[in-house]
């Protein structure tokens, strides 16, 4: 008897564990696809919006609605030709943007690489404090350093130049840390191999461990250039306005310093975007999507680098 109300006690309490496991399941993914929504409709909205006319637009504004769909009767080309056509120097704004994170990407993964190795397998007198001191400037706000940054352009006189958008963040500790931990994962026994069969430092760095780390140093790659992409404040400050060009001999020319970010910034201030919405949700659309796609390519070597950094031996 005994025997047979265990059996239906722990069948009872299978039921009870299945039950409580399939209303979890339920309410975490009901969780993650409320907040899933929450992050796609704005760009949604966002994509919609510049497919719709001025009049459209702010037909809806007036009547307090909000439209998620595309009709015929609102449905339209109007803003890509605005933005594309009169918003001015469009083309140039993306290849600044392009040469500037590339370049900065190139110079921080060099800084990063190099510093990570040397606090990683180099043994030098004060490396430690070094490292310490280095880590404590991460507790320092970066908009605290921005007036001695820029004092320090202007005395360079690298105002207006691509100089300033490259090499004055060209150096990130968290990328040091970050790396240094990928680094110091890697077996001090293949250090000592290689030195043995006459490696020098940089010939192991560059045959071992850089192949080795390389998810890592993709993903510091990639979140390098999403931030150089994004950044807004300081190429305000620093490549707000022109510099001689020499586009031909003996011809002078003005190049334009702006970013994506600034510069439709400061198209759309002008009278004739002031009160154009759609034609400014258009100019931020232009400056996602390329970001986005490139996201959405290179994803799992960010979750493969973190996977690595993460995960001790």
């Amino acid at each position: 008897m005994a025997e047979h109300e265990v059996y239906f006690a722990s069948e009872a309490q299978m039921r009870r564990y299945k039950a409580q496991k399939i209303i979890t399941q339920v309410l975490l993914y009901g969780f993650l696809t409320l907040m899933g929504l929450f992050i796609i409709i704005p760009f949604y909205y966002m994509i919609i919006t510049s497919f719709k006319s001025t009049n459209a637009y702010n037909l809806e504004v007036q009547n307090g609605q909000l439209n998620l769909l595309l009709t015929s009767s609102n449905f339209s080309f109007e803003q890509y030709g605005k933005v594309m056509g009169k918003s001015g120097d469009f083309g140039l704004f993306y290849a600044n943007t392009i040469y500037v994170a590339v370049c900065s990407t190139a110079f921080t993964v060099i800084t990063s690489v190099l510093a990570a190795f040397a606090f990683a397998r180099v043994n030098f007198k004060g490396k430690n404090a070094i490292f310490t001191v280095l880590l404590g400037t991460m507790m320092i706000p970066g908009e605290m350093m921005m007036i001695t940054n820029f004092q320090t352009t202007m005395a360079l006189s690298w105002k207006d130049t691509f100089a300033a958008l490259i090499f004055v963040h060209g150096v990130s500790v968290f990328y040091i840390f970050y790396l240094r931990q990928t680094f110091q994962q890697i077996p001090n026994e293949l250090f000592l191999a290689a030195k043995v069969d006459g490696y020098g430092h940089f010939a192991y760095l560059w045959k071992c461990m850089i192949p080795i780390a390389m998810p890592t140093i993709v993903t510091i790659m990639i979140l390098s250039l999403m931030g150089a992409w994004n950044a807004y404040i300081w190429p305000q400050l620093v490549a707000s306005g022109t510099h001689p060009w020499l586009k031909f001999p003996f011809e002078a020319k003005t190049h334009d310093m702006h970013l994506v970010s600034n510069g439709l910034m400061s198209k759309f201030q002008s009278t004739e975007f002031v009160s154009d919405d759609p034609a400014k949700v258009t100019g931020s659309l232009f400056a996602t999507i390329p970001l986005f796609i490139f996201f959405l390519i290179f994803r799992k070597y960010i979750m493969r680098g973190v996977s690595r950094s993460g995960i001790k031996g």
